[in-house]
């Protein structure tokens, strides 16, 4: 088993009409083993910005500190909050700064920017950017979530609907992908706040 899918989990994000759904399990394993049924992969960076971190758990923890001590220093020198296209930058540089001994896990930047427009990329394990303007997926139920999203997105949902798209479509991967599951958390954001989603699913 690649190490990459060692602990499971899968992450998934989608752009609508000024607001974007990022959303993931919350199962951790080891391989098939069930660990703990909480994991979060999803974390706040600022009050319109998220990331997610897909792959071998224990490096998510270790990037997302290095995330956080950058955006930090970032935001003091800069004097402002940072957008969601610089902090997929940064991260990019930080994984490919790594890249003869990358770290294990696949970043994925959700959030909106000053103008409230929509941004999602994600990333492989090196910083290499993905960034389309519909939806984009990482961790072990990628191959499960790309053709439903593909049916579900439409262009300039609102934020009810983009959220019902993202859930159903996380729903349906946790059904065919054994190292995710055990029910999954939606996060919606607007200009406004930030909606945050827990939804039930399959318990085996």
């Amino acid at each position: 088993m690649s190490i990459m899918s060692y602990t499971g989990g899968t992450v998934v994000a989608m752009a609508g009409d000024e607001c974007v759904c990022i959303a993931s399990d919350l199962r951790i394993g080891e391989q098939m083993t069930t660990i703990a049924t909480d994991q979060k992969k999803v974390h706040k960076v600022t009050d319109k910005v998220y990331v997610g971190l897909a792959g071998f758990q224990s490096d998510a923890r270790t990037v997302l500190e290095k995330i956080m001590f950058r955006k930090n220093l970032y935001e003091l020198r800069e004097n402002r909050r940072i957008k969601p296209q610089v902090l997929s930058e940064m991260i990019s540089n930080l994984a490919y700064q790594h890249r003869f001994g990358s770290y294990f896990t696949e970043p994925l930047v959700a959030g909106l920017d000053d103008s409230n427009k929509p941004y999602i990329c994600c990333m492989d394990t090196i910083g290499c950017v993905s960034a389309p303007r519909d939806f984009v997926a990482v961790g072990t139920g990628q191959e499960y979530l790309l053709g439903v999203c593909e049916n579900f997105w439409r262009e300039n949902m609102k934020p009810d609907e983009l959220f019902e798209a993202t859930a159903q479509s996380i729903l349906s991967c946790l059904e065919r992908d054994a190292a995710s599951g055990w029910g999954a958390v939606v996060y919606t954001i607007t200009k406004d706040k930030v909606n945050v989603s827990t939804i039930k699913a399959r318990m085996d």
